[in-house]
């Protein structure tokens, strides 16, 4: 078995401010824990360069009918997967636009899968069984930036010509090298060594939120600061649904409820009715027109 050099990697270094942890109250230890927390903002926006190109990549891939990748295994993948299936409820999009993928498939969401991260034709087929070509963006996640599982993915991804972004947390990673485009936050060693899924983890939560959120707006999924392509699958959504409406055009309850059940539920059309005096036909086809941005739009 290959040795791992650990000791290169800052994600596994040893973190002088907790030495005394397990000495510490338990204020002191939540004390500890949060000022390290602290670090992980900073980091990213040291980054924010590199992922303004990422979410250019990804909104470029959406508009040519391209799709949203995340790879990774553990905690990495998991994050991946969480992001991927917030999508379709938040911003209407079918759940093929964003997927996530973690080595060992279903069962290593609840449950370590042991030797699956070590294996990179492993990530290749699970790209093949999506179907995953060209067009798509392939985005390989690992705090230690040198998982097996995830740099098979982007060696294939580059192979067949997609864009490669690389989200890890060590300066010197082989999957930089990879990517076509690299975000690196460099939060420092973990408050309990090697517990990637501390800082690491909560930086790659940050990032992923900003690869989707900013995405989204820049493919028209939202008005002003409002979520109008949101989905009412339960009864909160259908009460956000109502809520944004009003937000959005100003009008009163029984207007909003009116132009959501004649637009058949469909947020963005019940605000362009009301704010352009439009019947829902009329405002469903000047959405289509203008790729479905109010804004334009209007």
């Amino acid at each position: 078995m290959n040795h791992i050099n650990l000791s290169a990697m800052i994600t596994e270094s040893r973190n002088p401010n907790s030495e005394k942890i397990d000495n510490c109250s338990t204020l002191e230890i939540l004390q500890i824990i949060n000022n390290e927390d602290k670090k992980v903002a900073l980091a990213i926006e040291k980054e924010l360069p590199n992922i303004a190109k990422a979410i250019d990549a990804i909104s470029l891939a959406f508009s040519n009918q391209g799709r949203l990748i995340y790879i990774g295994a553990g905690t990495s993948g998991r994050l991946g997967i969480l992001d991927a299936s917030e999508c379709p409820p938040t911003y209407g999009t079918s759940p093929e636009q964003v997927i996530g993928l973690i080595a060992g498939g279903k069962t290593a969401i609840f449950k370590a899968i042991e030797n699956a991260e070590d294996n990179p034709e492993l990530a290749i087929t699970d790209l093949k069984n999506i179907n995953f070509n060209s067009n798509d963006v392939l985005v390989g996640i690992a705090a230690s930036g040198r998982t097996p599982y995830v740099i098979g993915a982007m060696q294939y991804a580059k192979s067949i010509g997609s864009t490669v972004i690389s989200l890890c947390c060590n300066p010197l990673a082989p999957m930089i090298n990879l990517a076509n485009i690299a975000i690196t936050p460099i939060v420092g060693a973990e408050v309990i060594t090697g517990s990637s899924r501390m800082k690491a983890g909560t930086a790659q939560k940050l990032v992923l939120n900003m690869l989707t959120t900013a995405s989204m707006i820049k493919i028209g999924k939202v008005y002003s600061n409002l979520m109008v392509d949101v989905q009412a699958t339960n009864a909160k959504l259908v009460e956000r649904q109502i809520s944004i409406v009003m937000q959005a055009t100003d009008c009163s309850r029984e207007k909003a409820i009116a132009a959501l059940a004649e637009s058949n539920k469909h947020c963005k059309t019940a605000i362009l009715m009301i704010l352009s005096s439009l019947n829902a036909e009329q405002a469903r086809v000047r959405l289509k027109k203008e790729n479905g941005f109010i804004r334009r739009t209007l």
